[in-house]
């Protein structure tokens, strides 16, 4: 028998007390380090936004950079899992930003659908979450806490290797996961470096019948990287003001004293403001506010973060929010003459974002004050290797079969090409991984591989495409002389025992004209009017789909939230925002022809290319030829 003591210590006797979850050690006992060294790849630019300055050349107009912009630094915007996309921003990135904020999801049973306008706003219909959306959440909560606290270790270890050695992070959390959180930021950061739990406690919350006490807060965890870091005391008006001391500093005795006026009496002041503590009286957003609330399910309101980036960091300094929902500390940042780095994996957050950004560009150069462009990113092809190649594991073959059966095409058993899995009429099928998305890298290998095998025509049918994939296509369309078709594959397919065959909608039908004009000057101008539009349907809820598709074909136009035009778009290059409209909840109104009066430095044939996004955020591009 075992006898432990002071010589002999029992193993339990010497552990200390931590946060463990499975998956934190190995087979072996050993602590996994998180390395996404092998994660790291190149992000593609996609758009490049300078709305003002794009407007002004566009126009034939000077256009004055070095007032118009604080400095040549370029925002980004990135849409992808935020841990491949910390892994790609690492080479540039590591140790330079100064404040990231986060809000991550926290509640097991959240419901991801939201609701969007239609037309005039007169009707309200759901969003669901889009496949990628499903897959990542699935992922998150698999396991339960164990995989979220996973997840959330893995983020915030590459969030402080971003972090300057003077920089800080706020984690935004509630009573779901705040007290987990809390020692997982303890395990990253060290708790020698928490420097403080803020309380926001949103008065304003309407509260239904409850057994308990109302919840009225959530809670933000502060921690610093290293010895130094950045503070800002703020103040916030009193509700009333109250009677304080003057204080004043008396040379002679060499400290602060009370101030006393001439009849030798105490002064006192009325004292308005007060210095901020860890307790936030922040209102949150509420429906009926149009000025500010865009309809995102979590949204938080500017006021709440500007107190954190005004406390926490200065002009110049660089921000980053990689969970950044609908840009609140996006739109913060650029206000306040910050850098800003944002990135969500889901196409709505950054439509919404994007949305909201030029918004915030228009109206600090009508105001006359300098702002800084951005550009819209994409991780490109990551979903097929991180989800479905290590997870699904050889899955893709029973998947392809389910799929062409429902699409009614014939499978091929001597395939000319690994990319081409069955045959509908004359043209090839290719069907796309499950759990991955739609690159514009293989909408080129899907080309080549139908013009090598001889045909002319593709239907591509994927679960989710890579924003700005219509581009894509019109330039391999044009070079290869493949017609590519994109077909949306719908998730009823994957019901038990479904025998009826859903639809396969094509992504959006756009159909757009050039618009001469001659100016006062005698120069040709040009515009774009839509002409026709019908959007895909994917993220309908079943039971609305029918009613919808009617509204559709009737007023597609209804549909639309947001269309740009970059009048000269060159294939490979990022899209460039030249113009856009866009709706907003306080304006439901939408321009169906451009007003740029664009004008072209030189005569001849030039190609503009129309970007269209839908009230679900989905996104189609086409080019249109222009001759001047």
């Amino acid at each position: 028998m075992t006898t432990y003591g002071p010589h002999n210590p029992h193993p339990l006797s010497t552990m200390r007390t931590e946060l463990v979850w499975e998956g934190k050690y190995d087979e072996f006992g050993n602590r996994r380090e998180v390395n996404v060294s092998g994660h790291a790849m190149p992000l593609q630019k996609i758009e490049t936004i300078d709305e003002p300055r794009s407007r002004a050349e566009g126009q034939g107009e000077l256009f004055d950079e070095k007032k118009a912009h604080r400095d040549d630094f370029r925002n980004r915007l990135i849409w992808g899992d935020n841990k491949l996309v910390m892994a790609s921003l690492l080479e540039e990135f590591k140790g330079a930003v100064d404040l990231i904020y986060i809000d991550p999801p926290f509640d097991v049973g959240a419901d991801f659908t939201m609701d969007v306008a239609i037309g005039d706003g007169g009707q309200v219909t759901e969003k669901d979450q889009s496949i990628i959306e499903m897959v990542a959440y699935r992922d998150m909560w698999g396991r339960g806490v164990d995989s979220y606290l996973n997840m959330l270790f893995e983020r915030l270890t590459v969030m402080r290797d971003l972090l300057s050695h003077e920089g800080t992070i706020f984690v935004h959390c509630d009573w779901h996961m705040g007290y987990l959180i809390r020692v997982l930021l303890d395990n990253v950061f060290g708790k020698e470096n928490f420097i403080n739990e803020i309380v926001w406690y949103y008065y304003n919350k309407m509260q239904g019948n409850v057994n308990h006490f109302a919840i009225n807060h959530d809670t933000i965890l502060w921690y610093r990287k290293g010895d130094k870091f950045t503070f800002n005391p703020q103040k916030e008006k009193r509700d009333e003001p109250v009677k304080q001391l003057k204080r004043v500093w008396d040379k002679e005795k060499g400290k602060i004293v009370n101030a006393k006026g001439p009849d030798g009496k105490v002064l006192y002041i009325d004292s308005t403001h007060r210095t901020v503590d860890d307790v936030w009286r922040i209102s949150m957003l509420q429906p009926a506010d149009r000025t500010e609330n865009l309809g995102y399910a979590t949204q938080k309101p500017e006021a709440l973060v500007n107190r954190i980036v005004a406390a926490a960091s200065n002009e110049g300094d660089l921000v980053a929010d990689l969970f950044c929902g609908s840009g609140t500390t996006l739109a913060v940042a650029e206000k306040s003459g910050r850098r800003w780095i944002g990135a969500d994996l889901g196409r709505y957050s950054i439509h919404t974002a994007r949305k909201r950004l030029i918004g915030v560009q228009r109206e600090l150069h009508e105001g006359g004050l300098p702002y800084r462009s951005f550009d819209v990113y994409n991780l490109g092809r990551y979903e097929r290797q991180w989800w479905q190649k290590e997870t699904l594991r050889g899955a893709d073959d029973e998947h392809r079969s389910l799929v062409l059966r429902f699409f009614r095409a014939e499978a091929l058993t001597q395939t000319p090409s690994p990319l081409l899995h069955g045959r509908k009429s004359t043209a090839f099928v290719h069907v796309d991984g499950i759990d991955s998305i739609f690159s514009r890298n293989e909408v080129v290998a899907v080309a080549e591989a139908v013009r090598a095998a001889g045909g002319r025509e593709v239907h591509c049918l994927a679960w989710d495409f890579e924003m700005d994939i219509r581009q894509v296509v019109a330039a391999v369309e044009a070079e290869h002389g493949v017609k590519v078709r994109l077909h949306r594959i719908p998730r009823e397919i994957m019901e038990r025992n479904r025998t009826e065959v859903p639809p396969f909608y094509e992504v959006a039908l756009l159909e757009a004209a050039p618009v001469y004009r001659m100016n006062g000057k005698g120069s040709k101008t040009v515009d774009i009017k839509l002409e026709t539009f019908l959007p895909s349907l994917t993220e309908v809820p079943s039971k609305e789909l029918e009613a919808l598709q009617e509204r559709a074909v009737k007023s597609g136009f209804d549909f639309i939230d947001f269309w740009a035009v970059d009048f000269d778009w060159k294939p490979g290059q990022p899209f460039n925002h030249h113009w856009q409209d866009y709706r907003t909840r306080k304006d439901r109104s939408l321009k169906t022809v451009s007003n740029a009066e664009f004008l072209y430095a030189n005569g001849g044939k030039h190609t503009a290319c129309v970007k269209v996004v839908d009230v679900f955020g989905c996104d189609t591009s086409i080019t249109v030829e222009i001759e001047v």
